[in-house]
């Protein structure tokens, strides 16, 4: 089985770019075939990536609650089908966006059996990279709850932290099987370090590490220019790159 790894956290903490970075440390450092998901509703991973993609998981949910199958059709046969349609192959990692967020009790049975689909597919890849719904909802989905790490982005906000710590005690309190769970930095500034460290501490998370605030980042976003293609020089990828040593402890 591969690893699964959720990267979740208030909004604009920057769960987009350490996934990003996290899918590039992965296939810069050839570990093996990589999955990237992206279950924000704003879908923003496509971009940040540079790729584009033509059908969502939550069109294929729609398609199916509009137009039953006909009697005789196996569903599960038939959903494996349309998650193949919908994924984007790449050169290097595969792709799936989640689209919309479920709706209507409706759903529900669809929901439960896209997820099945998606979790026995992860069983296909060395890594998985979900990109999280911001915020607690994708907790009370149930979203990640086969993650195998959960890493948690804050950025310097008391209200960054105060999700992080809310993420941390959902987990605990749903009883959702996360083997490991981390706290990033991002977007910090010298000046700030003192400050947070109660904010740090009070989370009650290890630290994995900090990524400091960068220009270039602020830049490429303001340009619409993928992450994906951050310079190696640039704070973000130097600093997100000792961090996922860290992770999968390697050294430098």
């Amino acid at each position: 089985m591969g690893v699964v790894i959720a990267v979740t956290g208030k909004g604009g903490s920057g769960k987009t770019l350490v996934s990003t970075l996290l899918v590039r440390y992965l296939i810069e450092n050839k570990k093996g075939y990589v999955l990237a998901i992206d279950a924000d509703p704003d879908s923003n991973l496509a971009e940040s990536l540079g790729i584009e993609y033509n059908k969502t998981v939550g069109d294929i949910r729609e398609e199916l609650s509009s137009n039953p199958l006909p009697p005789g059709v196996e569903k599960k046969n038939y959903l494996d089908s349309k998650i193949f349609e919908s994924t984007t192959e790449t050169k290097n990692f595969d792709f799936i966006v989640m689209g919309r967020p479920e709706g209507p009790g409706c759903y529900c049975a669809i929901n439960h059996m896209l997820r099945q689909v998606i979790d026995s597919m992860t069983n296909a890849y060395d890594f998985t990279i979900i990109d999280a719904e911001a915020g607690l909802e994708h907790l009370s989905r149930r979203t990640t709850q086969n993650a195998d790490i959960m890493l948690v982005v804050t950025d310097p906000s008391k209200k960054g932290f105060h999700t992080a710590n809310s993420i941390k005690e959902m987990v605990k309190g749903l009883e959702i099987d996360v083997e490991k769970i981390y706290l990033i930095l991002n977007k910090y500034s010298m000046d700030l370090m003192e400050s947070m460290d109660d904010s740090i501490k009070e989370t009650g998370l290890e630290v994995l590490g900090k990524i400091q605030l960068d220009d270039e980042v602020r830049r490429f976003d303001s340009k619409g220019i993928p992450l994906m293609e951050l310079p190696e020089n640039s704070i973000a990828y130097r600093e997100s790159n000792n961090i996922f040593r860290r992770l999968l402890n390697e050294k430098s």
